[in-house]
Order: structure tokens, then C-alpha cells, then sequence
């Protein structure tokens, strides 16, 4: 499957770099850096998003991002976040149990592995991924009741950030990377 769109047969120099350092970071030569060549300003400020991504902070550990940026992926069926904030879940220290929790096939409080504030995460990620927005008043007490105020921005940053990934991506029909063939999700 194609993208609706090509890339500009003459990206600009000043953008060359950025997907060289894109490509470079992820291993693999991916073509939205190059469909965002066509509006560099969407191209410079979608990378210097990218480039603030929270991976660990405090508390939030590369795990429980982990956890969010595949919910958010799975929550907007977004083909290309599946693809790639699934791959190397395990890396994250996350089993396959809570991948089949996360796609769905399993309740979360089935599975004993995830934590309450993992859960929380999980279900803050979903919530934030529904159109329209809704989060419950009893839900943001509780996550108010086990996150601090950054906590809370990060985690709402973070699924913020992969819902414009998937929106953006899914509106030029930008196909999977190809992570999955290296890792089944």
C-alpha cells in the first residue's frame, strides 16, 4: 500500500538532515519525514516534537510509556504506531499477556504483571484517545490520587503526541515502517 501522496522530488537541504537523523534513530528510511518536505514548517515542528518525546522521567519509566504510546496506537488503530511503538514491547518489560491486555483480549485487571498506576496510565491513554474527549470526574480523582501534577502532564503529552502521530500519518495514508516483521505484536 502506498502513501495518498509522494515525496518532492527536491527536499530542502535544511530538511535532509533531519530525516537523515530520523531514519538514523529509528533504522529504518521512513517516508513521512519526507511527505512533511512539502510544508517544511510542519516538518521542522513535527521533529522537534519527536525530539522532546518523554522515554523516562521520575517515575514514568520507559515501561509505562511504553504502555501509553501502544494503548493510544491500538485505541486509534493507527497501522504505523501499532507498528512501531510495538516494537521491542519485551525490551520495555512488557509480556505478552499485557500486549493481549492492551489489544483488548484480556481484561487489564486480569492480569496480575500490570500495576494499579499502570492501569491508571492505561486508562488515561484510552480516555484520551476518545473522540469526543470525556474524562470521568471520579477517574481524575483517582489519577490525581496517584500521579503528580508533571506526571500527569507527561502522561497526557505522551498520548497527545502519538494521537498527532496517528492522525497525521492515517490522513496521508503513510503505510506500517515494517517493525512487525521483525517482532510479532
Amino acid at each position: 500500500m502506498d502513501a495518498f501522496i509522494t515525496p518532492p522530488r527536491r527536499i530542502p537541504w535544511y530538511l535532509r538532515a533531519g530525516i537523515w537523523i530520523a531514519n538514523r534513530t529509528t533504522g529504518m528510511d521512513l517516508l513521512l519525514p519526507k511527505l512533511l518536505a512539502w510544508y517544511p514548517k510542519a516538518a521542522i515542528s513535527s521533529g522537534i516534537m519527536e525530539a522532546l518525546v518523554a522515554h523516562h522521567d521520575g517515575e514514568l519509566d520507559e515501561r509505562m510509556l511504553k504502555l501509553v504510546r501502544v494503548t493510544v496506537s491500538l485505541s486509534v488503530s493507527c497501522p504505523f504506531c501499532i507498528d512501531m511503538n510495538s516494537h521491542g514491547y519485551q525490551e520495555s518489560g512488557i509480556s505478552d499477556e499485557e500486549m493481549s491486555a492492551l489489544r483488548g483480549l484480556l481484561d487489564l485487571e486480569d492480569v496480575s504483571t500490570l500495576k494499579p498506576r499502570e492501569r491508571l496510565g492505561i486508562q488515561y491513554a484510552r480516555f484520551a484517545s476518545l473522540t469526543p474527549l470525556y474524562f470521568p470526574e471520579e477517574f481524575i480523582d483517582q489519577i490525581k490520587g496517584h500521579f503528580n501534577p508533571r506526571e500527569i502532564v507527561i502522561l497526557a503529552s505522551t498520548a497527545a503526541q502519538v494521537n498527532y502521530w496517528a492522525r497525521l500519518l492515517q490522513a496521508l495514508g503513510v503505510p506500517p515502517a515494517g517493525y512487525s516483521e521483525q517482532c510479532e505484536i
